[in-house]
């Protein structure tokens, strides 16, 4: 089942913003290449396996830079912001500075200590429904703080509450130990705190990068390899506490089908002429051009599109106040600093108003 309209315009509207912050970085030439003389000095013994593919080593280094900043756009905000959007759900902490420690029973805790001592020393293996067995009990004694934790999508139904914690493709060596901890804890204070509802608590990763592109889908997972390749994974968690790749998006959305539709998204807005349709949107002199509803009806921009469809309604509503018409002759995308290419839903509300 396809994505609603308003979902597929949230995710546009990341994937604008992305593209924004990258293009202002990206290295064009040669003049604003970083120095790094121990890199330039290693990278010359590959001089060979360079050739024909590589010209530049320096400005292979800014790439480089480049493509890593990228990463980080994509896991620390771009992948969490989606996931929010399509599960109408949000990130929750609860820390002694945010929330507040919830509280878990001292027996909870001597028995999570014992499970992560039992899947350290390997005498036990992980066993999803063995350990909520255990750490899933009313104990009747004493309420201490919970460690604490966060999760990165957070979102209540009326028998069930969802955490998922969402990772890199490629965590870092040793961070198992404590995320398996961590997840052990959350899961008994989100029992103790939302009494009678299912608790699940999960790993989200957002593709498979082990799959074969040219023989698998790359919206596909072989959970078994890519776990595999994760050192100490499949010591601490079992295949049923993990979300991979299509199997993670298909559950937040509650459908199946969902990251193929994002990458659509994504590949419909991300194309060569990007800036060149991204600035023309941003001349408001262009609002009553035939190009300038194709663009918006190609990029998923439904809201800007209702309002350039009743544009004659709004201008006579706006006739006479200031204050609408400043709002009105706002460009579509904001261009502050922080949220440089963000679209503007706070004036579609407005403008809607008049329809």
């Amino acid at each position: 089942m396809a994505l609603e309209n308003n979902i597929k315009e949230k995710i546009a509207a990341e994937v604008i913003k992305t593209l924004i912050s990258r293009f202002e970085n990206f290295p064009e030439n040669a003049t604003n290449n970083r120095n790094a003389p121990f890199h330039t000095a290693f990278l010359q013994a590959f001089t060979d396996k360079f050739r024909g593919k590589v010209s530049d080593i320096p400005f292979f280094i800014s790439l480089s830079s480049w493509m890593h900043g990228l990463n980080t756009t994509l896991g620390q905000t771009f992948f969490e912001n989606i996931a929010h959007h399509i599960s109408n759900g949000e990130k929750r902490e609860y820390t002694s500075k945010r929330l507040g420690n919830l509280k878990i029973t001292r027996s909870q805790r001597n028995h999570i200590s014992q499970i992560i001592a039992d899947l350290s020393n390997s005498s036990q293996n992980p066993d999803l429904q063995r350990e909520n067995s255990i750490i899933f009990n009313h104990y009747d004694n004493e309420l201490i703080d919970a460690m604490d934790f966060s999760a990165d999508v957070f979102f209540e139904e009326d028998d069930r509450i969802y955490a998922i914690e969402l990772k890199s493709v490629k965590p870092n060596s040793g961070e198992m130990k404590g995320e398996k901890h961590k997840i052990l804890e959350g899961k008994a204070a989100l029992f103790e705190k939302y009494k009678g509802k299912k608790v699940h608590f999960y790993m989200g990763f957002p593709f498979d990068p082990t799959v074969n592109i040219e023989s698998e889908s790359e919206t596909s997972f072989n959970k078994d390899r890519f776990l595999n390749q994760i050192i100490n994974m499949s010591k601490f968690f079992s295949k049923e506490e993990t979300l991979v790749a299509s199997e993670l998006w298909d559950l937040l959305s509650g459908d199946t089908g969902t990251m193929e539709q994002i990458l659509e998204i994504i590949n419909s807005i991300s194309t060569v002429d990007f800036m060149e349709k991204y600035n023309f949107l941003s001349d408001n002199d262009n609002r009553s051009k035939p190009e300038y509803k194709r663009i918006l009806a190609n990029w998923f921009l439904f809201s800007e599109l209702k309002l350039v469809e009743n544009d004659n309604i709004i201008k006579e509503k706006i006739k006479g106040d200031k204050k609408l018409t400043r709002i009105y002759n706002l460009q579509a995308f904001n261009n502050s600093r922080s949220n440089k290419g963000l679209y503007r839903f706070d004036r579609y509300m407005i403008l809607k108003s008049l329809i």
